[in-house]
C-alpha cells in the first residue's frame, strides 16, 4: 500500500495574469497537488478569469492562500525548492525535477513541510526569492529557448511529484482481457507449426531440418504471446490447412 506524504505548497510568486493562475491549479489538480498560495499577484485576487481557466480545479483557487511577500508565504515550511531557468550568481544545489522531487519526497515522508516557488511569467523569480531557497529546480529545456510557461512549470513538476510518491513503473502492457500464454501452450504452438511445415516440405534438405527447427522453437520463446495471440495463430495455421484440403485456388 502507497502512503501518500503531505503534498507540497506550490508557490506562485507576483503571478501576471489571471489566466496562468487558473491554468497552474489545473495542472495542480491534474496531480492531485491542492496547496496553492500566491504572492502579491499583479491583477489583484480574487481574480475571475482565473477561475474560467481552471477548468474544475476552483477549488484550489478558493482556498488559495494569498501572501505579501515571499518570506511571508513560505514561513511555515522546513524546505523550499525554487524554479529557475537559470542559476544567477548564489551558490546553491542545482536539481533537475526528477531528482529535486524524490528529494522533497523523502521530506514530506519525514514530516517536513516543502515549498515550491515559482517565479513570474516574464521575467522569473528574483534573486531575492530565489535566495530563500534551499535548492533549485532547472528543466534541461533547450539553452536557446529556455522560457517555461508558468502552468507547463507546475505541470511539469507536479507530474515527477506524483510519479516520485506513488513509485509508478516506467512503463507497463495492457492486457486487455487476457493473459500472458504459459510455456506449455507457446510448446503447443510450435508442435503445431511443426507439424504443418513437415508436412509441407518446408524442412529441406533434411539435413538441415534439425537446426531449422531448432531456430524456430527459439523464434517462438523469444515471442511475448498473449493467450488470445496462441489462439489466432492456431487458427490462422488451421484455416490455411483447409484452404489447401478444398483446393481453393481462387487467392494466390
Amino acid at each position: 500500500m502507497v502512503t501518500t506524504p503531505p503534498a507540497p505548497v506550490f508557490v506562485l510568486v507576483r503571478p501576471q495574469m489571471g489566466e496562468n493562475i487558473g491554468a497552474a491549479a489545473r495542472a495542480m489538480w491534474n496531480f492531485g497537488l491542492d496547496r496553492m498560495r500566491l504572492v502579491s499577484p499583479r491583477d489583484g485576487w480574487p481574480n475571475p478569469r482565473a477561475v474560467a481557466m481552471s477548468s474544475g480545479a476552483g477549488r484550489l483557487l478558493d482556498e488559495a492562500k494569498l501572501a505579501a511577500t515571499t518570506s511571508e508565504a513560505v514561513a511555515d515550511c522546513h524546505f523550499v525548492l525554487a524554479t529557475t531557468a537559470r542559476v544567477r550568481g548564489l551558490t546553491k544545489p542545482v536539481m533537475t525535477p526528477e531528482t529535486a522531487m524524490a528529494e522533497a519526497v523523502m521530506r514530506a515522508r519525514a514530516g517536513e513541510r516543502v515549498g515550491i516557488l515559482f517565479g513570474p511569467e516574464r521575467a522569473g523569480l528574483e534573486n531575492d526569492d530565489i535566495a530563500r531557497a534551499n535548492a533549485l529546480i532547472s528543466v534541461p529545456v533547450n539553452p536557446d529557448f529556455p522560457s517555461l510557461n508558468l502552468a507547463q512549470c507546475v505541470l511539469l513538476v507536479g507530474y515527477e511529484w506524483r510519479r516520485q510518491w506513488a513509485e509508478l513503473p516506467s512503463g507497463e502492457v495492457e492486457m486487455a482481457g487476457t493473459d500472458w500464454a504459459t510455456a506449455l501452450e507457446i510448446e503447443k504452438l510450435a508442435a503445431h507449426y511443426e507439424a504443418r511445415l513437415q508436412e509441407a516440405g518446408f524442412f529441406f534438405p533434411a539435413v538441415k531440418a534439425a537446426h531449422m527447427k531448432m531456430n524456430l522453437r527459439n523464434l517462438w520463446s523469444r515471442m511475448p504471446l498473449t493467450r488470445a495471440d496462441v489462439q489466432i495463430l492456431h487458427g490462422v495455421l488451421r484455416q490455411m490447412v483447409r484452404w489447401r484440403e478444398r483446393g481453393d485456388r481462387t487467392y494466390h
